[in-house]
């Protein structure tokens, strides 16, 4: 029999029990035990007192072995394992599963990694239109939140806990008796959705009870059109941007972003030719970052210079360089043409764009109806508001919105709330509006839920679980069913009676391709919009512009840490939100970044700390939305909530909004203090006429270093800086897919982030308008590492292959590798990030692949060594080399527009040695000589002053 723990303690205590159990105590109340104690453990130091008894430090010298030992996660409580081992299941190895994400109503499609049952990473589905394989940072995010620590578990009756079946039969009693007055009284306030299962219901329940009433909660919703606009970028030379972040915003973003990409992807020995853009935007954005041609307007001078705009394209002649230029190539494009509006801009910019864009209709883009519907006779938050004021509305069920965070200054919510009879709410966390619930239901997540989504284009999925709910969460339709008195359906047979038409081969398949084909909503003729007239804004001196976050959302991932620590795109702002605006509007305020700025607008302020960020459009100030949200007991609010500044007409753009300097200053913290390269040639540029003359790229510099032997693969990366969007994605699946820790503000605050992939931001020009560019930087895994020469331990070693490895288990921490990368892409783990209590749910986030490192070891990006281990293995299975392609690291399979290329170097007819041929590669500091397996394609460029190359 193999000998346990139990019988080892017990064998010493019999030995010399007085003698053994003196000692120990003794060491226990030492000095030096102490500060050891202090120093590995200070998360529990605090619990335990100096005069410690046998059973805690027993517990005490045994930590480390147990913290050592924990390499795999226990299930959450109320989960059990299986028992008998599922068909087809090989514990170790991964299971890939299709499934829908829901992004604001819209669906996502996804491919779902799952380990023994444990959803842990996501990539997106190449089937679906939505991802077409890419990600973005909020779908890597999405398996933390499943785990998140905070999430509502159970369900509530006031503040008591309660029962499913109990709060069933109270809606049974209420529908009982609202079936009387055919529903009076009752209302339902949504979100957006594009669930045909959820739209069935909600149609059902207006026939049952026809005086109910829903309400639409969509606090980013904007400009409300009767059409969505599908653009073709392969087909458009000229793409006009008025205020449109169409690759980092909106359902379809994923999509543009390839789209746009491929249309200017330039090869010497290919495509020659590449689209232009356009852009005119009041916000710094990821699309006014790869312009050719970029215009800063002041928010209010929007619909201005938009209508100068169209009257210019009418006459042919502009009346400043960049709309003369817009007009010359506009005119040359013929029906290649594409304006794109922003989703928030006014009724007036749309129309115009939609008449600018006639001539090209169904070549540059098609239109379709919207995809995104509610119940007929849905009111506004407005509507509720004033109905409950009037006592129409008595009963009230809240599903999966937060009306407290939310909800306008001049729209009492509370007031209001505290005056409905019965407050029902459903929701992931246990929110400020839940706080004022008679009761409160879990939701489930994405990855335990059934249900449909559909993508931006119509195309319907199916929502597949891959997990049972880890709690006591219920679908946003089983609530609507139980409202119909339908309390036995569970989502999955609500979703399989909207989806009947298929038969059991249709529905495997449905879940198999993550697509349900043939569902793609059919183009429209462009319906007449009334010709908006230019609304004359308010002048003022400042204005002040709200957005979202772009990973917070409006606040639906508020609880995230995964996307709190994740640096912005172009602030690189962690931890908090900030008063971002342009450096001369900085100094005509008087503030400089870290100064608090107070905002007021009708008696109400908030106070931020100031933020110069090149980029943003003059006198303009912008505050991010989707902070400052409360989400349940254990945590804390990150930044300041935006909201309450806002209006009736008046969401976006705050007019009569007053900005001022405050009284102190505040702690900002952002991961890149540089903006300029510094005269370093590190992000380099390539006009598009140069790229065709095919000058072959630089031979490398000779080195001191001897040479490796590499007997097998080598494996390296090309990173296409044309390609790339800064949208960071490739970091946030770097993060969830080798388990890096989230340290929290005041680390990150002194640089010990351990992302182990950064996305640098540089400006070049005007710092009032300047030029944008973006550069992933991973490990070079150069060839002649500075980092492998000074580690005493050797543990940064080269690999068989040519990876330059780090061995945690030689590691004792004295960065002496770290100082010498000049390219500084290693991290230190200083403390004890890592979340190691076997009983948070976090610990079935883990990728069992990747090694869960602690405290005092120096940490690197690998190339994914796990995935090439795992490639390595099957080839010697099957006795085939490594096909290229079928190694795809993290960050290159979740990059949506393939700017990331990666392979075996030795292999001439892989993809990645035909990158690094291309004229326009090079090596990041090349004239140090170390040599890196990681090199860039320049930046190419098309502007208006240079050759046009548009064919």
């Amino acid at each position: 029999m193999p000998v346990t723990d139990k019988d080892m303690r017990e064998e010493l205590a019999a030995a010399e029990p007085a003698r053994f159990w003196r000692s120990l105590e003794e060491r226990a109340r030492t000095p030096a035990f102490r500060r050891m104690l202090d120093a590995e453990f200070p998360e529990i130091a605090e619990r335990y007192a100096t005069a410690t008894d046998r059973r805690t430090a027993l517990k005490l010298l045994g930590a480390s072995l147990l913290m050592a030992g924990m390499g795999t996660a226990k299930a959450a409580e109320g989960i059990a394992p299986y028992v008998e081992q599922p068909e087809n299941l090989v514990p170790g190895e991964p299971q890939f599963y299709a499934s829908t994400l829901n992004e604001r109503g819209y669906g996502m499609g996804v491919i779902v990694e799952a380990h023994e049952g444990r959803p842990t990473k996501i990539e997106g589905n190449p089937n679906h239109p939505a991802s077409l394989g890419g990600t973005d940072p909020i779908m890597q995010a999405a398996a933390f939140s499943l785990y998140e620590p905070t999430r509502s578990r159970t369900v509530l009756k006031g503040n008591e806990v309660a029962t499913w079946g109990a709060f069933q039969a109270e809606v049974a009693e209420l529908r009982e008796r609202a079936l009387l007055q055919g529903g009076a009284g009752i209302g339902v306030v949504i979100g957006p959705n594009t669930s045909l299962t959820l739209q069935r219901l909600f149609s059902q329940l207006q026939q049952a009870m026809p005086a109910l009433r829903f309400y639409l909660s969509d606090p980013l919703a904007g400009t409300p059109r009767p059409y969505a606009v599908l653009p073709h970028f392969d087909e458009a030379k000229i793409v006009v941007s008025l205020g449109a972040d169409f690759l980092g915003e909106g359902p379809g973003r994923l999509a543009a972003a390839r789209g746009f990409a491929d249309s200017r992807r330039v090869r010497a020995g290919g495509q020659r030719t590449m689209s232009r853009l356009y852009c005119l935007e009041s916000i710094a954005s990821l699309t006014g970052a790869k312009a050719d041609s970029h215009l800063l307007v002041r928010p209010s001078a929007m619909d201005e210079t938009v209508a100068r705009l169209a009257t210019a394209m009418q006459s042919g002649t502009g009346d400043d360089a960049f709309t003369t230029a817009l007009v010359r190539d506009a005119r040359a494009a013929g029906n290649g043409l594409l304006f794109i509006a922003g989703e928030r801009e006014s009724a007036f910019v749309h129309a115009t764009a939609q008449r600018l864009n006639q001539p090209s209709a169904g070549i540059t883009h098609t239109l379709i109806a919207p995809v995104a519907t509610a119940p007929a006779d849905s009111g506004s938050l407005y509507d509720l508001v004033t109905d409950i004021g009037v006592g129409a509305i008595t009963s009230l069920f809240v599903l999966d919105c937060d009306l407290m965070h939310s909800a306008p200054a001049d729209l009492d919510v509370g007031a209001a709330l505290e005056h409905v009879s019965s407050l029902y709410h459903h929701g992931l966390h246990v929110d400020e509006t839940a706080r004022k619930a008679d009761w409160h239901v879990p939701a489930t997540h994405d990855l335990e839920s059934w249900g449909d989504l559909r993508a931006f284009n119509g195309t319907a999925s199916i929502v597949q679980p891959l997990i049972a709910p880890l709690y006591q969460g219920r679908t946003i339709a089983e609530l609507v069913a139980a409202l119909t008195g339908d309390f036995v359906s569970s989502s999955l047979d609500l979703t399989r009676a909207t989806w009947a038409q298929l038969d059991d081969a249709g529905w495997r398949a449905a879940l198999k391709g993550g697509v349900i084909a043939d569902t793609a909503t059919s183009a429209i003729s462009a319906p007449p919009l009334a010709e908006a007239a230019n609304p004359v804004r308010e002048a003022a001196q400042i204005d002040v512009v709200l957005t979202p976050d772009p990973f917070l959302d409006g606040g639906a991932h508020a609880a995230n840490l995964f996307l709190t620590e994740l640096p912005r795109p172009l602030t690189k702002l962690v931890w908090g939100n900030a008063a971002e605006m342009a450096p001369a509007t900085a100094q005509k305020l008087g503030v400089v970044t870290g100064d608090l700025v107070e905002i007021g607008i009708d008696k109400q302020a908030l106070t931020l700390p100031a933020f110069i960020s090149p980029g943003q459009a003059p006198d303009t100030v912008v505050v991010s939305l989707g902070f400052g949200r409360w989400t349940g007991e254990d945590s804390d609010t990150v930044g300041t909530n935006a909201f309450p500044l806002r209006r009736r007409g008046n969401a976006w753009l705050l007019a009569g909004a007053g900005v001022k300097k405050g009284q102190g200053s505040s702690r900002i913290i952002t991961t890149q203090e540089h903006h300029a390269m510094e005269g370093r040639d590190i992000v380099r540029d390539l006009p598009l006429a140069v790229i065709a003359d095919e000058t072959p790229p630089a031979k490398e510099p000779p080195s001191l270093y001897p040479p490796y032997e590499i007997p097998e693969e080598a494996w390296g990366m090309s990173i296409d800086l044309t390609a790339c969007i800064g949208c960071n994605a490739c970091v946030a699946a770097c993060q969830a897919e080798n388990n890096s820790p989230v340290v929290g503000p005041d680390e990150m605050a002194v640089g010990h982030d351990m992302h182990w992939l950064r996305v640098d931001r540089y400006y070049a020009g005007d710092p009032e308008a300047p030029e944008t560019v973006f550069q992933p930087v991973p490990c070079m895994q150069c060839e002649d590492a500075p980092c492998e020469v000074v580690c005493p331990v050797n543990a940064t070693v080269h690999t068989h292959d040519g990876l330059n490895a780090q061995v945690y288990n030689r590691c004792v921490g004295t960065r002496y590798c770290s100082q010498n990368c000049p390219y500084k892409v290693r991290r230190f783990n200083f403390f004890q990030y890592q979340d190691f209590d076997e009983g948070s749910p976090l610990s079935l986030l883990m990728n069992p692949n990747v090694s869960v490192r602690e405290r005092g070891v120096m940490e690197k990006c690998t190339y994914c060594v796990q995935r090439i281990s795992a490639a390595r293995i099957q080839s010697e299975i099957s006795d085939q080399p490594i096909a290229d392609g079928a190694v795809q690291t993290a960050c290159q399979q979740a990059c949506p527009t393939r700017a990331i290329t990666f392979g075996n170097i030795k292999d001439k007819q892989s993809a990645v040695a035909r990158e690094k041929t291309e004229p326009h590669s090079y090596a990041l500091l090349e004239e140090l000589g170390t040599r890196p397996r990681t090199t860039y394609l320049a930046r190419v460029t098309n502007r208006p002053d240079e050759d046009k190359g548009n064919g």
